[in-house]
């Protein structure tokens, strides 16, 4: 299963924006915010990511001296595993949200309705409008600084998670 969603890297979002669009429109979920969030909850990045950095950040010994405490896989994971993967879930999710927020290519398939456009297709519509209208120039530059500031907040929020995992292990306790 490991082997089958990592595969997923290897094929460009463009390739399934098709496929996905035939099987939302049988589901009947095209034109809504589900058809463009569901497929960018599932990152085959995140997962490598994710499984690369437990096994350089989890130590085995650690998790065997939780077992031989009685500590049961959940707990192991919650007390031990978790607070220790804090620096990679947080690289992954504004990875997935700066995937999100950029999206084009399956709003454009997946959405028919243009109040429903991400800031990305919005911004692609004004521009395209510029050589008509000029004024439209002004906005599209206006809302490309402004479509900054989310992802700009969003990193000065978790940059305090990966300081406090850069120096998880650095003071012997």
């Amino acid at each position: 299963m490991y082997g089958l969603v990592l595969g997923g890297v290897l094929v460009p979002g463009t390739a399934v924006a098709l496929p996905l669009f035939f099987l939302f429109s049988s589901i009947g979920i095209t034109n809504t915010y589900w058809a463009v969030l569901i497929p960018s909850l599932v990152s085959p990045f995140g997962l490598f990511l994710a499984s690369i950095y437990a096994g350089a950040a989890v130590p085995d010994e650690m998790l065997e001296a939780g077992r031989l405490d009685g500590v049961g896989e959940i707990g192991l994971f919650h007390r031990l595993s978790l607070p220790q993967l804090v620096p990679a879930i947080v690289t992954i999710l504004l990875f997935q949200f700066v995937a999100i927020w950029n999206n084009y290519m399956l709003p454009l398939v997946m959405l028919a309705d243009e109040t429903l456009y991400p800031i990305t297709l919005g911004l692609d519509n004004w521009r395209a409008q510029t050589d008509r209208l000029p004024e439209f120039y002004q906005l599209t530059t206006g809302g490309a600084l402004l479509s900054v500031i989310p992802l700009a907040i969003l990193i000065l929020v978790l940059q305090r998670f990966w300081r406090g995992g850069l120096t998880e292990g650095s003071i012997k306790g």
